[in-house]
């Protein structure tokens, strides 16, 4: 059966906080847009418990800022067509097309705002036991383990951020640092620092897990001495960076090594009419207020460029 081809002024790909903000702003334009995203609405944002650096909340909690979002873009008139699984796209100058199951759609510009996913764990056992001992997100996952020491490795906000909440659970939470510095914001660190629950284990490398059918030890190892010893835990979440989700667009967009998006400073990459916004583009800095900063700029460029495809 051959699928319904429609023309769009604009389709988003990605519903965190970087495309909802675009999604807001085309939606005001006026652009005839649709906003695809094949997990749920909101992005890594619901990842996040509370949010204490987003402008005008001092304190929010991720799922209510995303709904906030959610709801503002769909009381503007946004199509979002949720769990939509994108089978092809081809992207040029001359041409866009994206496919999903059930439709093919034609935009005259695209954002693509796919945001990144955690890197996994580079250890032996990472695979046999994911969600058996091994995560990647607190807040999913943390209350399994009520009263248990867990693990943590990684050196940015996010590993800080997830520590600190881990505590409302764990009766211990073991920092596994394999630098003797953290790269998070101050405050952060000293409420870590100052948490008697924490305990930071700086110069030392996660090198694997066991267990039985769930993890209950792993084995670490002095980044100085080349020290092995194993510690007794019964969870271990990995925070050690993520990786782009670009698989869709890695034959026609530039793309850093390590799979970022390359744009200009108007979001926009090098195919006229195709813009990224937030994690997934290069840029040095990834916080939900420069996600949103990316979605803003790439749909007002995205509505200069229809509009001037429309004359």
């Amino acid at each position: 059966m051959n699928k319904e081809v429609k023309d769009l002024d604009l389709i988003i790909i990605g519903g965190g906080p970087a495309g909802l903000t675009a999604s807001i702003y085309a939606a005001r334009a006026k652009l005839n847009m649709v906003l695809l995203e094949n997990q749920l609405i909101g992005g890594q944002v619901r990842n996040s418990y509370t949010i204490e650096n987003y402008p005008g909340f001092k304190v929010v909690a991720g799922n209510d800022l995303a709904d906030s979002m959610v709801e503002q873009a769909k009381e503007l008139g946004v199509k979002i067509e949720g769990f939509s699984k994108i089978i092809s796209v081809k992207l040029n100058n001359d041409e866009k097309l994206i496919e999903t199951k059930k439709f093919i759609y034609r935009p005259k510009a695209i954002i693509i705002s796919t945001g990144a996913t955690p890197k996994k764990l580079p250890i032996p056992k990472e695979e046999r036991f994911l969600s058996k001992g091994i995560h990647y997100c607190a807040i999913c996952d943390g209350a399994m383990y009520e009263g248990k020491v867990v693990g943590i490795v990684g050196g940015g906000n996010a590993a800080l951020e997830e520590a600190l909440f881990l505590t409302r659970f764990a009766s211990k939470v073991i920092m596994i640092r394999r630098y003797d510095y953290f790269k998070g914001e101050k405050a952060t660190l000293d409420e870590v620092l100052n948490n008697s629950k924490i305990e930071v284990m700086y110069n030392w490398d996660l090198v694997d897990v066991d267990g039985d059918d769930f993890v209950n030890k792993a084995l670490i190892k002095n980044t100085k001495t080349g020290e092995e010893r194993e510690i007794e835990l019964s969870g271990i979440f990995g925070y050690i960076g993520t990786e782009p989700k670009t698989k869709l667009f890695k034959e026609d967009l530039k793309l850093t090594p390590y799979g970022y998006i390359i744009t200009d400073d108007n979001m926009q990459t090098n195919i006229k009419g195709v813009y990224a916004a937030g994690d997934v583009r290069d840029k040095e800095f990834r916080q939900i207020t420069t996600a949103v900063s990316d979605g803003t700029i790439a749909a007002l460029a995205a509505e200069k460029y229809v509009v001037e495809k429309n004359r």
